[in-house]
């Protein structure tokens, strides 16, 4: 067998900001800091940030007065913002900067009177935190409505249709939401909606990682864990173009059965999973029987997000 490894694949910008914010937190105040939701979905990266000291919790009521709290990559509503300040907790943000400029846009067409329609995933964090960046006491009435379908956006009805724009979870990528978008379009054709590179590049490259690697093997395993949006895609996106795939929290979630009459095998890895997992995965395909392992060539990333001020002016004193 050979391996053949996707490029890029693993950690993005706002992924690795998220996780030096929280590493930094418990150098400079000290275990515990407080982190709402997981800072990002991968269950390695939690409990390792567990083993130094950080707590997750679902609700700022959990944390104590006068704490660290950190909000994770995927952002929070204007709601627990204000609760953080008025209960006086010292609040880091780790929001994927992707995010928060999607959470601005939708804060702008609120102040505009504008209704906006959210293509994204109920439930999902990050859309919890952009639907909760409108302003319901808005005097205009407008609305913000979420859509997760082709059905759904066929029999949407919009209170403003002539005045309406539209926004995307950062991480579905710019193939995921097409049809949708020219749905909307068609519907609604005085519709305006942010540029391509609002769109996070992260999970665009990783697709197009995936979809060229599917023409030159038989299966493709995903590094990432089971609540992690993006690396379900990525798995999506591989049986799209026809491949077997399977989404691995890490090497002891192989079954060896899979790589029966199986010749090359892809692997990659979502946007919030360590490459120390993608190396476990491939000692272990050697283990099975892998002879070689190719790295593709690919898209280079090199998007950097700066840390908090509160921490820039600590680390560098």
């Amino acid at each position: 067998m050979e391996v053949l490894l996707a490029n890029p694949r693993g950690f993005c910008a706002g992924v690795d900001r998220a996780i030096e914010i929280v590493e930094r937190a418990l150098e400079l105040f000290g275990a515990p800091v407080y982190v709402r939701n997981e800072v990002v979905h991968n269950r390695f990266v939690v409990d390792r940030l567990i083993a130094m000291g950080a707590v997750f919790v679902k609700d700022l009521d959990e944390v104590p007065d006068h704490s660290t709290v950190i909000f994770s990559a995927h952002g929070v509503s204007r709601a627990v913002r204000e609760q953080g300040q008025d209960r006086g907790l010292k609040v880091l943000d780790a929001t994927c900067p992707l995010v928060t400029k999607i959470h601005r846009e939708v804060a702008r067409y609120c102040r505009k009177g504008k209704d906006v329609v959210l293509i994204g995933h109920a439930g999902h964090p990050e859309v919890e935190g952009t639907l909760g960046q409108w302003s319901r006491d808005s005097a205009t009435g407008n609305e913000i409505y979420l859509v997760q379908s082709m059905s759904e956006v066929a029999h949407l009805q919009i209170n403003q249709p002539d005045n309406l724009a539209y926004v995307t979870q950062t991480t579905l990528s710019v193939d995921e939401t097409r049809d949708m978008i020219d749905a909307l379009k068609e519907r609604f054709p005085a519709i305006s909606g942010p540029r391509r590179e609002d769109i996070c590049y992260a999970t665009q490259n990783r697709q197009d990682a995936v979809k060229s690697m599917a023409r030159d093997v038989d299966l493709i395993l995903v590094v990432g864990s089971a609540n992690s949006s993006n690396s379900n895609q990525l798995r999506e996106t591989a049986e799209k173009e026809g491949v077997r795939s399977f989404l691995i929290d890490g090497a002891d979630d192989i079954d060896p059965e899979w790589l029966q009459e199986v010749d090359h095998v892809g692997v990659t890895a979502g946007a919030s999973a360590p490459e120390i997992l993608v190396a476990g995965v491939i000692k272990h395909l050697q283990e099975l029987g892998v002879l070689s392992v190719r790295e593709m060539g690919g898209e280079a990333e090199s998007m950097e997000f700066a840390l908090p001020r509160e921490l820039r002016i600590r680390t560098s004193a």
